[in-house]
């Protein structure tokens, strides 16, 4: 089959290197994150920043798909992964079950997911590699191990994957830069996640450390700290009639379990608390 059947017919207005785009934020808008007890977006429920959400500092580099290709979120075509009326919304690369599972297309009446099952039938290995990464791809963005490793499960050869997915790569539709830019931005202002817990999870999607470190560079110490100040003041009325020590651990272990660093969440703490009239002397030490 001709390789042309595969491509995506235009590519979107991608931010790239010194763009006038959107934010990642709004490129992958469907995919910006999963409400939960700690979400950052909207006000903070006493004493916090007013505000919808954690700030949105600029990147400085002014990059986000730096690949100049299509988008992981183009790539898809119009489908969006959602969740049916009532269900929750997924969070950015996050496919309704696991997600190296390639058993089934995960948004039906795409073009995309009809030719990708027809291609999955096909004897050539290649045809079947190429119609397995254009169904997982129709779901949700994916990075080139998450797609390589659904290939290996289907016993496609190694030497045929990686000519497909190089492929892939070449035009576009495998992007691990831009999937890690709006994968950042997507959960440290939607979950408040810190620059320590978005590399761990990149790292779990087979990411390369240069392209990790280059998409936590986006966020520094001063949107850490105010992401992080957020958070507590969302979290501080919950833990109002407990004593000093239980607050502290339930605040600063929340900040923790965020990725956070020690004496930043230390310092939040100890000032939110100062804040309601708690006596902080010797916290520190104590901590």
């Amino acid at each position: 089959m001709d390789w042309g059947d595969y491509a995506y017919p235009s590519a979107p207005e991608s931010r790239g290197r010194g763009g006038t785009g959107g934010s990642a934020a709004e490129e992958f808008g469907p995919y910006a994150g999963d409400a939960d007890e700690e979400h950052v977006a909207g006000p903070p429920e006493e004493g916090g920043t007013s505000g919808g959400g954690a700030p949105r500092g600029g990147r400085g580099r002014g990059g986000g798909n730096r690949g100049g290709g299509v988008s992981p979120d183009s790539a898809v075509g119009e489908t969006r992964g959602r969740r049916g009326r009532g269900g929750r919304r997924r969070g950015f690369g996050e496919s309704a079950g696991d997600p190296y599972d390639d058993g089934g297309p995960q948004d039906g009446g795409s073009s995309f997911s009809s030719r990708a099952e027809k291609g999955e039938s096909s004897g050539d290995p290649a045809e079947r590699a190429r119609a397995i990464c254009l169904r997982l791809l129709t779901g949700t963005p994916r990075t080139r191990k998450q797609l390589a490793d659904a290939l290996r499960k289907r016993e496609i050869p190694d030497d045929v994957a990686d000519e497909v997915l190089s492929r892939f790569e070449e035009v576009g539709l495998i992007n691990d830069s831009a999937f890690a830019d709006a994968w950042v931005e997507s959960r440290h202002h939607g979950r408040g996640l810190a620059r320590r817990a978005l590399a761990r999870e990149l790292r779990t999607k087979g990411v390369d450390s240069a392209l990790i470190d280059e998409a936590v560079a986006q966020l520094d110490s001063d949107q850490e700290e105010a992401t992080a100040r957020e958070l507590v003041a969302r979290k501080l009325r919950s833990t109002r009639g407990l004593d000093r020590d239980k607050r502290l651990r339930r605040l600063a272990g929340m900040l923790a379990r965020k990725g956070y660093p020690e004496g930043m969440a230390l310092r939040v703490v100890r000032q939110a608390l100062e804040e309601e009239g708690e006596d902080t002397e010797g916290l520190e030490e104590e901590y």
